[in-house]
């Protein structure tokens, strides 16, 4: 390859993640500059896990080819429908907006989040401090950025509140939308545990948690207990330690990610961690959690069952994920472990509604990976489009357990 010829970008067809030659990938050891033909066959996705072959080139569309009129036949079609509502702007609800966009430049699409809308890879929150990484410097596009981008009209900061599939309506606190498809594409939130109160610790699950969280350290060293020593525990215990914080890890199991590593590779994260100020206590359950004031600077006192007694600055409970039911129920949905959709289609159990991402269930199985989530866009877009496409099949994608000081893909 001619070494003066323009740095190429390649995305990866399992998440959507982009790598710019120019810019390398530094945490997998690729210099900027590394060519994408001189990255090893073995190399993975920092984010979904994925392998080099499941790369192919990009070069971003225009946007002015995203906005260009639509054939006759489409165009008198979807000018007369409501269009597409979305709830959830997260990489769910913007894939599936960007799908359906790139297939259709004249359908109306309305994008509803209780958030800013703000474009953002959420793995790197587990991993964003070591890296130096602000929340701005987090978000890749603003949300209102992405809306004139794709052409759509972005809700920001609004909740939707109830559907009424007899009227085809959403409501949200900005007022009732009509839709012909709705797509739900929400998530799902950080579990709480009944010991802790929520007052006194903290769920990053989402960008603007991780900003709250990085203004309540001040910059400062600081005590800190993580409760739940899973994929996004022992992440984010890592990146803690690695950044001069003392951290404490705390499970139910006796070693870290038990449920995801093999024994000996639990020791092996275990002495890879030596040299952090960063402590596993396994096989322990929280009896109760107080504090001398309900305030988020005052420490924290953890009794464990046994009778030990932590204190610490600061909480962060990763107990998992659960699926907010408050959509769904409203709309009638069939709920199993999460929204229940058809294995192939996405569709749920109500005519005109959809749903992709962290919040659904297939079979009862919940998939809270990044891989699936561009292959369930593209279905549900085809779907609502009336155009081919092949059916989603699930299946087991390689995960990166992104713990840098002894990373592992399963």
């Amino acid at each position: 390859m001619n070494a003066n010829a323009a740095w190429a970008l390649f995305i990866c067809k399992a998440c959507g993640l982009i790598y710019d030659e120019g810019k390398g990938d530094e945490d997998s050891g690729l210099a900027a500059g590394t060519r994408f033909a001189d990255i090893p066959d073995d190399w993975a996705c920092p984010l979904c896990g994925v392998t080099k072959a499941d790369f192919e080139p990009y070069v971003a569309e225009p946007i002015e080819n995203l906005r260009r009129p639509s054939a006759a036949g489409v165009a008198s079609r979807t000018q007369r429908t409501a269009g597409t509502v979305i709830v959830g702007a997260g990489r769910a609800g913007w894939q599936m907006a960007q799908a359906l966009r790139a297939q259709d430049a004249a359908m109306p699409i309305t994008l509803v989040t209780a958030c800013n809308g703000d474009v953002y890879d959420k793995p790197l929150l587990s991993v964003a401090m070591a890296r130096g990484m602000t929340a701005d410097k987090l978000a890749r596009e603003k949300g209102a950025d992405a809306a004139l981008r794709l052409n759509i009209k972005l809700l920001a900061n609004t909740d939707a509140i109830r559907i009424t599939p007899s009227s085809r309506q959403l409501r949200t606190s900005r007022g009732t939308l009509r839709y012909q498809h709705l797509v739900l594409a929400h998530g799902a939130q950080a579990r709480g545990l009944p010991q802790i109160p929520p007052a006194l610790c903290w769920r990053i699950n989402h960008l603007q948690a991780y900003a709250k969280f990085c203004k309540a350290l001040g910059g400062l060293p600081k005590n800190i207990a993580v409760v739940g020593a899973g994929l996004i525990g022992c992440e984010l215990a890592n990146d803690l330690a690695l950044t001069g914080h003392t951290v404490t890890l705390l499970d139910v199991a006796t070693r870290p990610l038990a449920t995801a590593l093999l024994p000996e590779q639990s020791a092996q994260l275990l002495v890879a961690w030596r040299p952090l100020a960063l402590k596993f206590i396994g096989g322990v359950q929280i009896a109760r959690v107080s504090s001398p004031a309900l305030d988020p600077a005052a420490e924290k006192h953890i009794t464990i069952v046994d009778g030990q007694t932590l204190t610490v600055d600061h909480i962060i409970v990763a107990a998992g994920l659960q699926t907010p039911s408050q959509l769904a129920f409203s709309a009638g949905l069939a709920w199993n472990n999460g929204i229940d959709v058809h294995a192939n289609t996405l569709a749920t159990s109500v005519a005109g509604i959809h749903a992709l991402g962290d919040c659904i269930a297939i079979n009862g199985r919940v998939s809270r990976y990044i891989e699936p989530i561009g292959r369930q866009a593209k279905t549900i877009a085809a779907s609502i489009l009336g155009r081919e496409c092949l059916p989603y099949v699930a299946g087991r994608a390689p995960l990166r357990i992104k713990t840098s000081s002894l990373p592992f893909t399963v």
